[in-house]
């Protein structure tokens, strides 16, 4: 198993967390509690009040898939966990001088990975998480406008009617080449967003994206939309390897209230830089399930595994993780019907 992000996107910074494990309050009355959770929560509640947790990470908190660990090519994965259970191990017993840390936890793993059942030897058990809504990017798609003429016709009519509402009001859509002069302007955008996130696990300094801009050189785009000379939002495209990545985002939240669609109209500069990169797909992370899915992106289950160092407790997490909720992807085809003459090329 091969990481999926490359060592250049994996910066080391300093990271701190906030709301770990808090729903969103729109998301929390939007989704009904279920009976173990009505059960469950006012005791839960009182017994975490004051109760902070450290947790080893093996991953990387400032991106989305499994970035902590990559095998050689050839080697059996099943064979190779249990060393990383026992790197982990170590790293845990070693930092006993700075602080207990309680909880361990790989992030993130996709369905398709093998050899995970070695690491329930281990304790460790999995928590499945929101997936990661990923775009194929297809072979005769080779510009934006090409992608909208594969939308059937309503998604199609919604996608022009987001260009003719920024249109009206003044807004342009354009790259932005040096973003360091601009950085008080996207940290503020990006602040925005990041405050209304159910969890922060990761608060990026000002100079992150500057910075990032400069690493990422050819393999890195930054669009915004400006209306006059202000910034109203932007998007961050990385590229991989064949994979494009739509990574921070920021917009201004009163101007989108107004009913301009920022967010939208962002998602949708980074499947024009895919598509420019010629690359085989676009990885959207994992929320807002509902406007990716609009754009034709299909879920990736994704999962972390966590063990707690009582063994007690552990067997207790056993217990609880079926409890744990998260969002689901709706099911949405947004592109026209190929009949299938079309599909075996007659």
């Amino acid at each position: 198993m091969a990481s999926n992000l490359s060592p250049r996107w994996q910066p080391n910074w300093t990271v701190t967390g906030e709301q770990l494990g808090r729903e969103n309050s729109a998301t929390a009355k939007a989704r009904p509690p279920r009976l173990l959770e009505r059960v469950l929560r006012p005791a839960a509640r009182k017994a975490s009040a004051g109760i902070r947790q450290r947790i080893l990470v093996g991953g990387n908190l400032l991106s989305w898939g499994c970035h902590g660990v990559a095998f050689a090519p050839g080697e059996n994965p099943a064979s190779l966990w249990p060393g990383v259970a026992e790197a982990l191990y170590r790293i845990r017993r070693a930092e006993r001088l700075t602080g207990q840390t309680d909880v361990v936890l790989v992030k993130d793993l996709a369905a398709r990975e093998s050899g995970l059942d070695a690491l329930r030897r281990f304790s460790y058990r999995p928590l499945e998480t929101e997936p990661n809504m990923m775009l194929d990017i297809q072979p005769g798609w080779r510009s934006y406008d090409d992608y909208l003429a594969a939308l059937d016709a309503k998604y199609r009519r919604n996608s022009k009617d987001q260009i003719k509402t920024l249109a009206g009001a003044g807004c342009t859509v354009e790259p932005l080449i040096n973003l360091a002069a601009e950085a008080g302007r996207l940290h503020q955008l990006y602040l925005s967003v990041h405050a209304n996130s159910s969890v922060r696990l990761v608060t990026l300094p000002e100079g992150y994206l500057p910075a990032l801009g400069l690493a990422g050189a050819d393999d890195f785009r930054c669009n915004v939309i400006r209306r006059g000379g202000e910034i109203l939002g932007f998007v961050t495209t990385l590229r991989d390897g064949d994979t494009a990545i739509a990574y921070y985002i920021g917009f201004d939240r009163i101007a989108a209230g107004t009913g301009l669609p920022l967010y939208l109209r962002l998602l949708h500069s980074t499947i024009g830089d895919a598509i420019d990169w010629r690359c085989k797909r676009l990885s959207l992370g994992r929320t807002a399930l509902e406007p990716k899915a609009a754009l034709g992106a299909k879920p990736d289950p994704m999962s972390v595994w966590l063990r707690h160092r009582v063994p007690a407790l552990n067997w207790v997490i056993r217990g609880l993780l079926g409890a744990v909720s998260h969002a689901e992807a709706p099911e949405r085809n947004p592109f026209k019907a190929i009949s299938s003459k079309a599909t075996s090329g007659e």
